[in-house]
């Protein structure tokens, strides 16, 4: 839903923009009259003197009192949709149930932060890991998990990930029944400081 949302609002406004800045720089190089072909008449930026607000928009309405109340109420339904907007994109939806497709064409639904917890424990008891954060998201009927891995210093970052991919994220996905689990792994390594030698 979020991906989606997100696409449409970026493509509108891509072509918004590209149209506005369009329109503005055909007038303002006055490429509209060189090349010969017409504005339409309510473009405000035919000429490269035009400016945004001229002296008859700007006082045209300045006896009207419903005017500044209805700018102020559509800026501050655009400000909290914009609000909304931006505060989707910063959570992660996280899924409290995983759909499990069990032998008898039932679907069971398996507590998500229990499958998170072991994954996370699974993933822990690695050598070479320290501390282990896993989190699912997506769709219950086709869950990712996504895991930060802290490492320690002496581990390999190539045969942890492999390990990671073939026990901990393989069994998971067998034990829920889940046709795939797509993962995407982070790793960090632990900071140390070095040893001084007297």
């Amino acid at each position: 839903m979020l991906k989606t949302v997100n696409r449409v609002l970026l493509g509108l406004l891509g072509l918004g923009l590209f149209a506005l800045g369009g329109g503005v720089l055909l007038g303002g190089l006055d490429l509209h009259r060189r090349w010969g072909f017409g504005m339409p008449g309510w473009w405000p930026f035919r000429d490269p003197d035009d400016v945004v607000l001229g002296a008859e928009v700007r006082t045209r309405w300045r006896e009207e009192d419903w005017l500044w109340p209805a700018v102020i109420a559509v800026l501050a339904v655009l400000l909290a949709l914009l609000l909304w907007w931006f505060l989707a994109q910063l959570r992660r939806h996280r899924l409290r149930q995983v759909l499990v497709d069990s032998e008898d064409d039932a679907a069971a639904r398996l507590n998500g932060r229990a499958l998170e917890d072991a994954i996370q424990q699974d993933a822990q008891a690695l050598d070479g890991i320290s501390r282990a954060h896993v989190r699912l998201t997506g769709r219950r009927a086709a869950p990712t998990a996504r895991v930060r891995l802290l490492l320690e210093p002496h581990a390999e970052p190539a045969q942890t990930l492999g390990q990671l991919s073939r026990e901990t994220l393989a069994h998971a996905q067998e034990s829920a029944g889940l046709n795939r689990l797509p993962s995407e792994v982070r790793l960090r390594e632990v900071r140390h400081r070095a040893r001084h030698v007297a």
